[in-house]
This record gives C-alpha cells, structure tokens and sequence, in this order.
C-alpha cells in the first residue's frame, strides 16, 4: 500500500512500516534495496526453542502482549527460551509514531480491567522471580496509564509477593508529575524510563517526545523513592557523536539515574530509520567505562544490550557487559 492513500485508513486501524512512519515531523525515506549489513559482533538466538513456542501459546491464551514480540527484540529467542518476558500492557497499539519503534501504531481500545489478573497469572505460571512490566504510549488517557500500572504492580504482588517489579514506564508527554502520584500509590522496585537518543536527535526519532520531560521524570521520581533504583537508557547507530552520547549519560547522572544501558539501534524494516553507523563493541565498552567513572551503580554496555534484557542480574548489581561479548 502507498503512502498515497494513507488518507483513507482509519486510525483504529493497525499502522505498521510505511503506513506507520509517514506522518512525522521528518520523514523516513524509504529505504531502497537491501538494508546495511550486520557486522560479526552483532548476533541474536533464532527463537526456535520448545519453550519460546509454548510462552506464546500462553501469551495468546491470557490475551498479553511483550514488547519482545512487538518490538521485534533480537534477544527474543534467548530470552523466551530462559523462561522470561518483558510484559507489555495496555494493548498492542501505541498513539505515537517513533520511527526506530516497530511497535504498531493506532487508536487504542479501552484498557482490559482483566489484564492485571491475567498478567498475575502468567507471572505464576511462569515462577518468576523478576519480571519486566512495561506499555506502549497511552496519550489518549489523562493519566497516561499510570494508575493501570499501578493495578498491575497490585495484582502482581498479590500473587506472589517474592517476585522483583520493574517498570519501564513512557513519558506520560508531559504529565509526569500526575502519573508520579499516582504510581507512588503502589511503587516498583525498579523504575526504568528510557530516553532512547540524544537531544539533537528528538524530532527525528521520538516526535511527540521531549527530553527535558524525561529526564525530570527520572529526577522527581527518584526524589520521592531514594531507596528505588532509577534505569535509562540510549540506543546508538542512529547519528549522534559520541560527546553528545557522554552529555546525555551526564545528564543522566546529574537527574539521580542509577542504572544505565547503552546498545546498538537495529532497523526493523526499510521503512524504519536507517542505521548510521555500526558502533564497535570497544566503542560500547569506553563509554560503559565512561558511565561508570560518573558513578552509576551498574552500566550495561555492549551491541546487543536491550532495556530489560538480563534486567534480573543488572538490577541484582551483576557486572553483564560480557553477557553480550562476541
């Protein structure tokens, strides 16, 4: 389907690729023939194991979703197959367009007052000791979803109160200090807000995003749960220098994050944006080094590092940077 006639979808529609990424603020041009070549270092499990089979299987039947399989995560494979998932909430559709993102886009149903007990479940099901709770934007509610995370926290802890939350929450666009609130109701035990790229990068690659928001966000929640580790983290190939990549993990620093992932951004598909640049993995580990010199508690540094990829043993305080090694 052409860009052409994008008019005539409706925005309940799902809205991937092309349909997805054509109306930003600057537009993904295509890429034509085949996308840039992955270099040695960068290897990912083909998800074939029994287990990533049967997870699924009891994903679709509890009507969840992980942003494992929407987001096309590489690590898709190894993760399932350990038993484990990011979990992610409110739907399969999110209300905004980021152009590194392959999770769909479209208006979103109402949010399923089931989905905390069925996610509960799964986790019971599941045994797990650390599970990842994350969502796609929700700038159509008020609160941007915050008080359903604030459910799922609840229903979690209900079922098995041993199991370590992490949260990987959006930015709320704005509303941060209302979805606080709200979540201090009921806080994880490891609040995670990615802020993806460097400043100079936001209107190509996060439109309806904005830095200083998030950075407040890390910034007030931590004020308010200086016990609770706060995550972030960044994604490089997508053109930023490696000065402004040092400034935003500053930034971070100075706004009370704890912890901090660095990996290589990877394009899902021609209509994604493209990769600038493969970053070496000695490029990765000097600015793991760098990270850890401003006195993070843990840094994850490396190609194929993902937000909550080994997040168990990175919030655990565990050194995971050669997890990834070639």
């Amino acid at each position: 389907m052409s860009i052409d006639s994008k008019s005539t979808i409706k925005p309940s529609k799902q809205q991937r690729g092309e349909l997805k990424t054509s109306r930003i603020p600057i537009k993904v041009i295509p890429q034509e023939g085949p996308m840039a070549r992955k270099p040695a270092w960068i290897k990912a499990k083909a998800p074939v194991h029994p287990k990533v089979i049967e997870l699924k299987r009891m994903l679709r039947e509890k009507q969840l979703h992980t942003v494992c399989e929407e987001a096309s995560c590489p690590n898709l494979g190894e993760c399932f197959s350990h038993g484990t998932a990011t979990f992610m909430i409110m739907g399969d559709l999110c209300t905004r367009r980021c152009p590194f993102c392959d999770v769909a886009h479209g208006r979103p149903n109402p949010l399923d007052p089931t989905e905390p007990e069925n996610l509960a479940s799964a986790i019971e099901m599941m045994d797990l000791n650390y599970v990842v709770i994350t969502s796609v934007d929700r700038d159509d509610l008020k609160d941007g979803g915050a008080a359903h995370f604030v459910a799922c926290i609840r229903a979690v802890r209900e079922r098995t109160p041993s199991t370590t939350i992490e949260i990987l929450v959006p930015d709320f666009r704005g509303r941060g200090e209302v979805a606080l609130t709200i979540l201090s109701e009921s806080p994880p035990d490891v609040f995670n807000h990615n802020l993806e790229t460097v400043p100079r990068l936001y209107k190509k690659a996060r439109p309806g995003s904005d830095y200083q928001w998030s950075l407040e966000l890390i910034k007030n929640f931590k004020s308010s749960h200086s016990s609770v580790p706060a995550k972030s983290g960044l994604m490089l190939g997508l053109g930023e220098e490696i000065d402004e990549v040092k400034s935003v993990i500053r930034d971070l620093r100075d706004h009370g994050c704890d912890m901090l992932t660095l990996g290589q951004y990877l394009q899902p598909s021609r209509y994604h944006l493209s990769v600038e640049r493969f970053v070496s993995p000695e490029e990765f580990t000097q600015l793991g080094d760098y990270a850890n010199s401003l006195g993070f508690e843990n840094v994850a540094s490396a190609p194929m590092v993902r937000s909550s990829y080994h997040a168990d043993m990175q919030a655990a305080g565990e050194d995971i940077s050669g997890l990834y090694s070639v």
